[in-house]
């Protein structure tokens, strides 16, 4: 029977003290912080280069040779070209990579309920590249480069204690790096667009109170962003044959363009914040 009281006893203290640390446990107000952790991209899955031989936007149309032939039978690679032709084979791309943020945001807490939202610059470098062969032989590379982005998120969740679950999302925009490289050199290659690439994130995560304003966590974020601004044109240099499977169709030469707009990527993070 006194084992029994004692038990309870100690339930009720135990429960007294859960219940001052979540009435002590104040998640409003504005906070800045740091986060480290690994960006991982998605692999595109048959992925391709897309070609415009007359010029009216549909990147789906087959460049010939003049005796009829499909020029790009010999196929794609993801990576970076060996060799200019295709048993050379593909590099592989930088896939992952360290990310560091910094950040800063409001939160709002309405009983347990915690609202709010956050600005966030991070650093990483993530490459992405695919190439097509020509029968001619000849190697066309596009690669782009993600090196830092920023992203406006709202977030909400539920404070216990003191410790804090919450869904996140909002806009990301990223600063993308393209470049085109070949080993033709029989057409003039101009390039169009480019620039940064604009999509979303979105994520759970956790965060838990050391004091009153420093808190530790860690977080998963999803990011989607399109990238589908850059091309390149095959075009006549001056010298080029009129026979040339690039200008066939329409003399002002042949667009053409990867296949897959979508950049995507993984981050797990670990977070530190300093409330005020």
């Amino acid at each position: 029977m006194k084992t029994i009281f004692l038990a309870a006893a100690a339930l009720s203290a135990l429960s007294f003290a859960s219940a001052a640390s979540a009435q002590s446990a104040d998640w409003t107000g504005p906070y800045i912080g740091v986060t480290a952790g690994y960006a991982d991209r998605s692999e595109s899955k048959g992925e391709s280069i897309g070609f415009d031989t007359n010029l009216d936007g549909n990147f789906g149309d087959t460049v010939r040779t003049a005796a009829g032939a499909d020029a790009f039978s010999t196929g794609f690679c993801p990576g970076s070209f060996n060799t200019n032709a295709a048993p050379g084979g593909c590099r592989g791309d930088d896939k992952s990579d360290v990310e560091l943020s910094v950040r800063g945001g409001y939160d709002y807490q309405i009983g347990q309920f915690v609202v709010g939202g956050v600005i966030e610059y991070s650093r990483l470098e993530l490459q992405d590249a695919v190439t097509a062969f020509s029968i001619t032989p000849a190697a066309y590379n596009f690669t782009r480069k993600l090196n830092d982005m920023w992203a406006v998120r709202a977030r909400g969740g539920y404070a216990f204690g003191d410790s804090l679950v919450y869904a996140t999302g909002g806009y990301a925009v990223g600063n993308m790096k393209h470049s085109f490289t070949t080993t033709n050199t029989v057409n003039a290659f101009p390039r169009v667009g480019g620039g940064d690439a604009k999509g979303y994130q979105l994520g759970v995560g956790f965060e838990h109170k050391l004091t009153q304003n420093v808190s530790i966590g860690a977080e998963f974020l999803r990011t989607s962003l399109d990238d589908d601004d850059f091309g390149v044109r095959a075009a006549n240099s001056g010298t080029t044959a009129a026979t040339n499977p690039f200008l066939l169709v329409n003399t002002a030469g042949t667009d053409f363009r990867r296949t897959d707009d979508d950049f995507e990527f993984t981050s797990f993070k670990v977070t530190a914040s300093y409330r005020f």
